[in-house]
């Protein structure tokens, strides 16, 4: 057994993914959430091992015993680093900024204030009970740092499973993300004075402002160079692909081990500057291969994960009823903490970025889950031998007592409350759609019948068992919604064909990355009022195409007609981009509003409501229209000039699609395919390399005027 003991952690390694697919099928249609039962398994096979039942089996048994003592390092950098990079990959970057106020409140003044009431409470205890009378105000602070950090992994995988509200799930996420690099400066300033390097900081404010500062600037400069890289390298998808997913730990490595800041928080940037800047640049293969792998292997650790949460806990807990009685009673403080300070901090937050309802912070108190992170900072505590054996003990017992709690009363009931509070109710209108779409589908598929009925050749076909097979007749609503809310509802559909009409001509590359960005943002903008402001609203995109006026001004000042045109040429041609663009995208919204009312799931009743939604985009292509022949009549070298490189975006990236084409068609491998696809990109950069022309013509312009 000694030879293939390598074997072992390999073999666990697939009997718990095996043990994921099994649950994953098994709780399909059940409430209780996957990571729950993930954990209660691992919990299991823990006691079951530590009770002896196990031991018939001893790789099994010595197996689950190595889990146990997993160093806490190796579940930090293994797993962390993949939960948080694909967090942050599919944050929206625009409810992010909008939410980042709240969560900030929540995870610096809030984890504080939590940190100082468990504290105080350990404190008590260590006071009133026999036993604790070690705990002084260093052990329970410390504990409370790292005991009031949401844990990131939990929530994350949490969020994943219950589909919540993009802006409140966003809200929960970056509080549990950021209270991450909070959480850690504050267990680190007392677990510091015990550590073997024995570190101390003579000022815990400028020490949590550097680490924050650091991590920020070493996420931000990686995910930079690593995007410069990846657009100037003509390889195949699988290296650039390599190059994103080393990167993500080498950040994560770098900022955490190395430099002594937070990981968490230097990947969080790395990963929104990636989606952010990155992805609109990189090849669509590349997002596609991305999309799909960090989903699976955030699957895979999120299963690893808990099952080996749940393996530690049952495997290294000892306890008696004391401690059983106290857990109960710090469970209950500490949701009551936390519940008293988000009712300190609701009076700002219901007035910053998207605001905070009376409801939602009751989710947010109970959705305070703590999970991996904690165990990993309670198992650093228990093998520093210089703290006490009994607040290690206590400390563990207490960590794996609350993360157990959590994940076992607060994540199975967070569904319930949730729409016990309305969080997660559909709207009338959107039934109605729905409705609409599904009635639509079954009458065209009756008619098909009819049709498939008539053919002879399918003749003596049994019609009766093919008719159970039509989609379901639906029941209509009981209630018609109000006219308003309807709209509403409308305008979100809308909103979504444009989003994806405008990646569509941004692949085409009529619009370049630039104006593609800000069209993105004005629908973004749009999104947060929920289909209650009219289309014709998109004051960012007027805003930004009206400084033509000031260019206008400025060039009829003289020596500066020929130096504004040019030195402005790239901001005009960014005009053009993001008007032409505007103005197909309201085009394709209208033939949306046709095929919805050819397919009739705006009914005849409902058709007064498309009326208005066609007055709100037929006045934002007249508005832009106008615009654009300002534009060409103003600057008629500068719009010349963005014709030009729209021409040559299109044209390459026709040229790109035809190679795919005869890839797919068998023309082409995909060997024979890579020069040719690099060739494209190289021309690409040479178009985005125009603008750094520009100093030196304007140079020898401004000396051409003096002379």
């Amino acid at each position: 057994m000694e030879e293939n003991s390598f074997l072992v952690p390999l073999l666990l390694t697939i009997g718990g993914l095996i043990t994921g697919a099994v649950l994953k099928s098994l709780l399909r249609n059940s409430r209780i959430p996957y990571t729950v039962a993930l954990f209660a398994v691992g919990l299991l096979a823990g006691i079951l091992n530590r009770a002896g039942i196990l031991h018939f089996w001893p790789g099994l048994s010595d197996g689950l015993s190595d889990v146990a003592n997993i160093p806490p390092d190796l579940i930090l950098y293994l797993f962390l680093p993949i939960l948080i990079f694909d967090a942050a990959y599919e944050l929206n970057l625009h409810i992010f900024k909008k939410t980042l106020a709240n969560a900030t409140l929540l995870a610096v003044p809030g984890l504080i204030i939590c940190m100082i009431l468990t504290g105080a409470l350990l404190v008590g205890i260590g006071l009133l009970v026999p036993g604790y009378g070690s705990w002084t105000w260093v052990f329970a602070l410390m504990f409370g740092a790292l005991i009031s950090a949401t844990d990131p992994v939990a929530v994350v995988a949490l969020l994943h499973e219950l589909k919540t509200s993009k802006r409140f799930s966003t809200l929960v996420d970056a509080e549990s993300l950021l209270n991450d690099g909070t959480g850690l400066v504050c267990f680190m300033l007392f677990f510091g004075l015990f550590a073997a390097e024995g570190s101390h900081m003579a000022s815990p404010l400028m020490h949590f402002i550097q680490v924050v500062g650091y991590s920020t600037l070493i996420g931000f400069l990686i995910a930079r160079i690593i995007i410069w890289f990846i657009t100037r390298i003509n390889s195949e998808e699988m290296i650039q692909n390599s190059v994103v997913i080393l990167s993500a730990y080498l950040t994560f490595i770098l900022a955490q081990y190395y430099l002594g800041v937070s990981g968490v928080i230097a990947l969080l940037v790395f990963g929104m500057t990636v989606t952010y800047t990155g992805k609109p640049r990189f090849r669509p293969q590349v997002n596609n291969f991305m999309e799909r792998f960090w989903e699976l292997l955030t699957y895979i650790a999120n299963t690893l994960i808990f099952i080996i949460v749940g393996i530690v806990i049952a495997e290294k807990v000892d306890y008696d009823w004391t401690d059983f009685l106290l857990l109960i009673l710090i469970y209950i403080c500490l949701n009551l903490f936390r519940f008293i300070m988000i009712m300190m901090l609701y009076p700002i937050m219901k007035r910053m970025g998207y605001g905070l309802s009376r409801r939602e912070s009751v989710i947010l108190t109970w959705g305070g889950l703590r999970g991996a992170l904690g165990m990993t900072l309670a198992l650093m505590v228990s093998y520093t031998q210089s703290i006490p054996e009994d607040i290690r003990r206590q400390i563990l017992f207490f960590t794996a007592g609350i993360v157990t709690l959590t994940l076992c009363v607060n994540a199975t009931t967070t569904r319930w409350l949730l729409k016990k509070m309305g969080l997660i109710t559909i709207s009338s209108a959107r039934i109605m759609l729905d409705y609409n779409i599904r009635k639509k589908l079954h009458d065209d598929s009756e008619k098909y019948l009819e049709k498939m009925e008539a053919k002879e050749a399918l003749k003596g076909t049994d019609w009766q068992k093919v008719e159970h097979y039509i989609a379901p007749s639906p029941q209509k609503p009981d209630s018609e919604p109000h006219p308003y809310a309807l709209l509403s509802e409308l305008r979100l559909h809308v909103l979504d064909r444009e989003k994806a009409a405008c990646q569509q001509i941004y692949d085409e590359g009529i619009i370049s990355q630039r104006a593609y960005r800000r069209l993105m943002n004005s629908l973004d903008e749009l999104y947060d009022y929920d289909g209650t402001y009219p289309l014709d609203n998109r004051k960012s995109v007027f805003r930004f195409c009206s400084r033509t006026e000031l260019l206008n001004t400025l060039r009829k000042i003289p020596y500066l007609h020929n130096l504004i045109s040019f030195y402005f040429r790239e901001q005009i041609a960014l005009v053009y981009d993001l008007g032409r663009g505007f103005v197909i995208l309201q085009q394709e919204d209208l033939k949306l509003l046709d095929e919805m009312e050819a397919k009739q799931v705006i009914s005849k009743e409902q058709s007064l409501l498309s009326e208005i939604l066609r007055e709100e985009l037929e006045s934002n292509i007249c508005s832009m229209n106008a615009l654009i022949v300002s534009l060409s009549t103003d600057f008629p070298k500068a719009y010349r000039y963005a014709l030009t490189k729209k021409s040559i975006r299109m044209l390459l990236s026709e040229e790109r699609l035809s190679i795919r084409r005869m890839v797919q068609d068998g023309i082409l491998t995909d060997t024979d395919a890579e020069p040719l696809i690099a060739s494209i990109d190289e021309r690409i950069n040479e178009i985005q390399s125009f603008r750094h022309t520009i100093p030196a013509f304007l140079l020898r312009n401004f000396f051409s005027f003096r002379r």
